[in-house]
């Protein structure tokens, strides 16, 4: 027999992506149920070729099913997923609210995919955030290679990221300002059409946003806890689609040829860089596609041992939904899940 799944806040844009994704990768699943608030009961939801119809969460069956993939935001998380857990199943949750449980795999499968043996503590893995995702499908390669001292990065974060409302609000910004409507800010800050916003996420007491602490310490969890990170993490009025210029210090001289070599047959990662116009990619290429683009593969002379990348991904694939099935694929291959016949 198959696996049964719940995708939980099928309605959201990663939940739809989701779907999406368990159809195109031909996930042995038995049952594929999409759950959202009572509100959305009875939404038509598109899995491969088949509809389904959104049932409410809170009188769904959790006892029924093998796994669920949650993307329904962190409060809804930490109420629902000690339940779901109790009932039977194993949680792969989207949101913040169990990354740094020390008792929660924090997992990218290109990295560290072992973390999964961990699962049976909480039967909770967690999502990391979408530029950290990206960001150590990356650093992996290298790091193993010569080793990483410092990563020290700006991110350029598309809107989707702040979800649905985000993006309306862009496309309702850049079709006012071509008639002259005022603008009025309701999820930004500042406007967000034809502008760049250094904000994402509540600021900390020393500067930082809390997006640029989630890089750090994720990093850290997942990849290694004596790498230095420094952040600037930027919504740009992209829709899909997030970027990095990251600049690491390496604790060994690796070349810019040795590590587009290298990054070329790593897991996950697709490197186009050609030295030339249109020998890079930017985020309106990456949209729709699994991998994660590194392009302007470049030597640092300002630092010792210095590298410098430019990194493209698809924010709710790769960053989000994407992750969240390969997770799902790991649990199934190391048999922590029920087994397709």
């Amino acid at each position: 027999m198959g696996v049964k799944i719940a995708v939980f806040g099928a309605t959201g844009a990663v939940g739809k992506e989701m779907l999406t994704i368990l159809a195109e990768r031909l996930f042995p699943a038995d049952e594929v149920h999409a759950l959202a608030s009572r509100k959305s009961m009875g939404v038509e939801l598109s899995y491969g070729d088949r509809t389904l119809r959104c049932k409410n969460a809170e009188t769904f069956d959790f006892s029924s099913v093998d796994l669920v993939l949650m993307s329904a935001g962190g409060d809804v998380s930490k109420e629902w997923a000690p339940k779901i857990t109790k009932a039977g199943a194993i949680v792969v949750d989207n949101s913040s609210a169990w990354r740094m449980d020390p008792d929660v795999p924090l997992v990218v499968p290109e990295v560290n995919l072992d973390a999964l043996d961990g699962v049976g503590k909480k039967r909770i893995v967690a999502n990391p955030n979408c530029s950290t995702i990206q960001l150590v499908v990356a650093l992996k390669p290298i790091h193993d290679r010569v080793g990483i001292k410092r990563v020290n990065c700006a991110t350029y974060q598309s809107v989707s990221g702040g979800g649905q409302a985000a993006m309306d609000e862009l496309w309702t910004q850049t079709k006012g300002i071509y008639v002259n409507d005022p603008i009025e800010p309701q999820t930004f800050t500042k406007q967000i059409a034809f502008n760049v916003i250094p904000h994402i996420d509540v600021f900390m007491e020393d500067g930082s946003t809390k997006e640029e602490w989630k890089m750090m310490v994720e990093t850290k969890k997942i990849l290694d806890t004596k790498i230095k990170l420094f952040a600037t993490c930027a919504r740009v009025p992209v829709f899909v689609g997030h970027s990095i210029a990251a600049h690491l210090e390496l604790e060994a001289p690796m070349s810019s040829g040795e590590a587009r070599d290298l990054l070329r047959e790593s897991p996950g990662l697709m490197v186009i860089d050609k030295r030339e116009d249109e020998g890079y990619i930017t985020p309106v290429e990456c949209v729709g596609e699994f991998a994660t683009f590194v392009s302007r593969v470049r030597e640092d002379p300002t630092v010792e041992n210095g590298l410098a990348l430019w990194i493209v991904s698809d924010n709710l694939r790769k960053g989000a939904a994407l992750n969240a099935v390969q997770i799902a694929e790991g649990l199934l291959n190391k048999g922590l899940l029920g087994k397709a016949g």
